[in-house]
């Protein structure tokens, strides 16, 4: 039986508090990527937060004092969560059984589900990666390869519904079997597209003009894109492309990095290469320099390079305290970069070309550090490196200076194991240190994976934190 959101599975009131969030300065990070004319708030328009994929939001998350979290079940797996300017949350889910998108408008107030609208099933992740436009509408490819734009309004009797406000086919530019995996767009209005296969397009549905360039053949993209002013940023499974649009809008390689991606995929990856989706950041304009992770065995790497030349600013081995691999995006503001673990990571399903891992399996051990780039740009610092044992990518606020995750703890403690029963928690994280300074029981098993997922901070202190099989909404009091 389809579980609906108005079943109210889990209501949770003053969750175990481990800590209270200490009364230190919070460190400064500015500036923020640049605000997209094109794109929601910053902070809630993507899943990465904005179109430079930060990681980063002006937003505040909950304050002081208890921590309370309810569970809105929709039987889907939620990566995406995103906030128009109106308030309401979009998520964007695949269903648990059958693998189809699903398109769900959340009540701001109590993140319940009020209308839903299922897209043409698609590849693994092509149910995942989208963005709220300027009217709040999300952009989405379907399995059809139709780029969508997806809006709600009232309906007569005073409900909600969800409708497609525009269409526009890539069929002609996406080869049948292939499907887009990551969208952003650009200050031009063009929305950029990558496709597991390697082609890298843009798609104007104002005019209806569709434009497109073919990587190089077995260089696939498993990941998002990000864009800037300087171009977009693409990482594929063996290289970091900067490009930019000719006049008519179709793509052109302004720089290629390559990287070392290993000898196969590492447990707790989905493919074989950088898990990363490119994020710009910098202390001048907020998009000086471009990070990935690579994939590099034993020990991976943080990358910076410069947005504007691909000139290498540094290499700097991370998560050597606990398992060396990541599917996840750095987080990075100003000069600090922030990367998660995902080595060992119990992942349910895998995509259909994941291939085996090197080695067959790992432990998941944790693991978070921090970078900082050097104030004169001549290189970057380890800062600090820990067994942090996150089970999401890591949100960092500008406004109160916190890291925010979800942990997936053991049951034995002390130990590396996994199992069905694993408990996860709220975390906040000092990023000076590295500290937990304050976590809070969310509950225990399969329902409560948050599955290497992002959390979104949306207005009012709130904590939308996508899960296997829904969402979780995490608020102070």
């Amino acid at each position: 039986m389809r579980l609906r959101a108005r079943a109210a599975v889990l209501t949770t009131a003053a969750l175990l508090l481990t800590a209270q969030t200490p009364a230190h300065a919070a460190e400064v990070f500015t500036p923020l990527p640049p605000a997209n004319p094109f794109a929601g708030p910053p902070g809630t328009a993507t899943m990465h937060g904005d179109t430079g994929s930060s990681d980063a939001t002006p937003l505040p998350g909950p304050g002081a004092g208890s921590i309370r979290s309810h569970r809105t079940a929709l039987a889907s797996a939620c990566p995406t969560v995103l906030v128009g300017a109106d308030g309401y949350p979009v998520a964007l889910c695949t269903e648990i059984f059958g693998l189809a998108p699903t398109v769900h408008l959340l009540d701001p107030a109590t993140g319940e589900s009020v209308a839903e609208l299922a897209l043409a099933k698609g590849s693994l992740l092509g149910g995942v990666y989208a963005y709220l436009d300027q009217r709040d509408r999300l952009v989405a490819v379907d399995g059809n390869r139709d780029l969508l734009r997806v809006a709600h309004r009232r309906t007569a009797s005073g409900g909600w519904e969800l409708y497609v406000d525009s269409r526009l086919s890539l069929a002609g530019a996406v080869p049948a079997g292939d499907a887009v995996t990551g969208i952003s767009p650009d200050w031009q209005g063009r929305v950029w597209f990558a496709t597991g296969g390697g082609v890298v397009g843009t798609a104007d549905d104002r005019t209806g003009e569709v434009r497109t360039l073919a990587l190089p053949a077995g260089e696939r993209v498993s990941n998002s894109i990000s864009t800037a002013p300087v171009g977009t940023a693409v990482t594929t499974t063996h290289a970091t492309y900067l490009l930019t649009a000719a006049a008519d809008g179709t793509p052109q390689v302004s720089w290629r990095q390559a990287y070392d991606r290993g000898p196969g995929r590492k447990p707790g990856q989905l493919s074989w290469g950088s898990g990363s989706t490119p994020t710009f950041f910098g202390p001048a304009t907020g998009t000086d320099y471009v990070t990935v992770v690579d994939n590099a065995a034993p020990t991976v790497n943080l990358l910076v390079y410069r947005a504007g030349s691909g000139e290498q600013v540094c290499s700097v081995p991370v998560l050597k305290a606990g398992g060396s691999g990541s599917e996840n995006s750095p987080v990075a503001v100003g000069n600090a970069v922030f990367v998660a673990s995902t080595y060992g990571y119990p992942y349910p399903k895998l995509p259909d070309d994941a291939g085996p891992s090197v080695p067959s399996s790992g432990a998941f051990r944790g693991g978070l550090s921090r970078v900082d780039v050097r104030a004169d740009g001549s290189g970057c610092d380890l800062k600090w490196d820990n067994r942090t044992r996150s089970a999401a990518v890591p949100r960092l606020s500008t406004a109160d200076g916190l890291l925010r995750t979800v942990l997936r703890n053991p049951v034995i403690p002390g130990t590396d194991s996994t199992s069905a029963v694993d408990p996860y928690a709220y975390a906040e994280i000092d990023p000076a240190t590295g500290r937990t300074v304050r976590t809070a029981y969310l509950g225990a098993g399969f329902i409560f994976d948050t599955l290497q997922m992002v959390g979104s901070i949306a207005p009012g202190r709130v904590v939308l934190q996508g899960t296997t099989t829904g969402v979780l909404r995490i608020t102070a009091g």
